[in-house]
């Protein structure tokens, strides 16, 4: 099977990606049949030919999820991140028991009283 696949270049914090036409089982930057475009994920830019992409998709090429993202992103919703409720209970009774430290320190001071002494005959 033919997909359509982005296949990495470049540095390690520096990549961009080739959008290219390869056979499904091949290694992610193995040899590929033909070159449509590129994205560079810095700057967001996208350049594909859109014609050669449409020839490729008719005779049967399929688009994997990551180019797929990169072409149609109103598929594919953002995840919004969710807090564990278990880091917020904890947080919330770390707060309760500060304010109940806080409460007991106001109290009235208590008189001090002196110890008597023993009486001596």
């Amino acid at each position: 099977m033919i997909k359509v696949k982005l296949l990495p270049r470049g540095k390690k914090h520096q990549i961009t990606y080739r959008i290219v036409i390869s056979e499904d089982r091949s290694k992610f930057d193995g040899k590929f049949i033909d070159d449509l475009g590129f994205y560079t994920p810095q700057t967001k830019t996208l350049s594909i030919d859109k014609e050669k992409l449409a020839d490729w998709q008719k005779k049967g090429a399929q688009l994997t999820t990551g180019v797929d993202k990169l072409l149609n992103p109103d598929k594919y919703p953002k995840k919004i991140k969710v807090v564990k409720e278990e880091k917020v209970k904890k947080e919330e009774i770390k707060t309760e028991e500060v304010k109940v430290e806080t409460t007991e320190t106001k109290e009235e001071p208590v008189e001090e009283t002196k110890p008597e002494e023993p009486k001596t005959e």
